[in-house]
């Protein structure tokens, strides 16, 4: 999770990100912010995060995000 916060903060930083709970649906991230995101986290993580992944459920959190992370690198063993 640390990591996770640590990659958000360097996105956009001054959010509190261990509480907030609707990032993506009260607009505090935008498109633009998501995508970058995603790319930080395959990168950081050696995942691949598909289309199908790009909902708003797994980026309204920093908890979202983990459970997505754990999930994708679960599928890759």
């Amino acid at each position: 999770m640390e990591k996770i916060i640590e990659i958000l903060n360097d996105i956009k930083p001054n959010v509190d990100y261990s509480n907030e709970k609707k990032l993506v649906d009260d607009e505090i991230l935008d498109s633009f912010e998501v995508v970058a995101i995603i790319g930080e986290l395959s990168e950081a993580f050696g995942i691949e995060i598909t289309v199908d992944e790009m909902v708003p459920e797994n980026f309204n959190s920093a908890e979202a995000m983990e459970t997505l992370v754990k999930r994708l690198l679960e599928e890759q063993k």
